[in-house]
Formats: C-alpha cells, structure tokens, sequence
C-alpha cells in the first residue's frame, strides 16, 4: 500500500478563487524538466471520501468538493501553507474501502 496526501476544499473555492491552474502548470513544468515522473492529480469529487474512515472528513467539508492527491507530502505541505483554507490529510490505498485513490465520482452525477 501507498500513503497518499491531500489537500481539500469546495470545487469553487479551490478551481474559482485560488490561481491553482497557474501553480499546477509551474510543477509540471518543473517536474518535466527535471524528468520527474508526475505524483499529483486535482480530482473533482474524489471517491476517497466514500469510503467509512473518511466520514467525518466529508462531513467537515463543503460538498462539490476538489482535491490535490499527492505521494509527496513536502508538496501538500507547500500548497497548505499557500492555500490556507484546505483541509488536509492522508490515507493508504488500494485497499477495500479505497481500490483507487485518485477515482472521481464526477462522472456518475
């Protein structure tokens, strides 16, 4: 199993009111460069939150929500500090609450 890291926050807030496109775009940028494989993903309504250990976090959250998942934590680190009003947190996948840490609900709506 992988431990994955997050940043959460409402959909709005974090593709609407934050340049998040822009800082997305600059790590790609840089990981491209260096020839680092990519280890983030912006998932919309991500699935993770289903799972029965992820209650309370849905519950905290406002709905239509978005998250970076991450396997770095010095990069969720980073974007807390810079976003400020993100939850964040860490779970273990694949397991069988979680067979896939980066599925998206978006599609079934």
């Amino acid at each position: 199993m992988q431990t994955y890291y997050y940043v959460l926050a409402s959909q709005h807030f974090l593709l609407e009111e934050e340049p998040l496109d822009e800082v997305l775009r600059e790590r790609t940028r840089d990981y491209h460069e260096k020839e680092k494989e990519i280890d983030f993903w912006l998932v919309k309504q991500p699935a993770f939150l289903e799972a029965p250990e992820m209650a309370k976090v849905k519950q905290e959250c406002p709905q239509s929500t978005a998250a970076i998942i991450s396997t770095n934590p010095q990069f969720i680190t980073w974007l807390k500090l810079r976003l400020e009003f993100v939850k964040t947190g860490e779970f273990q996948a694949p397991s069988a609450t979680i067979p896939n840490p980066i599925a998206s609900l978006a599609s079934i709506a």
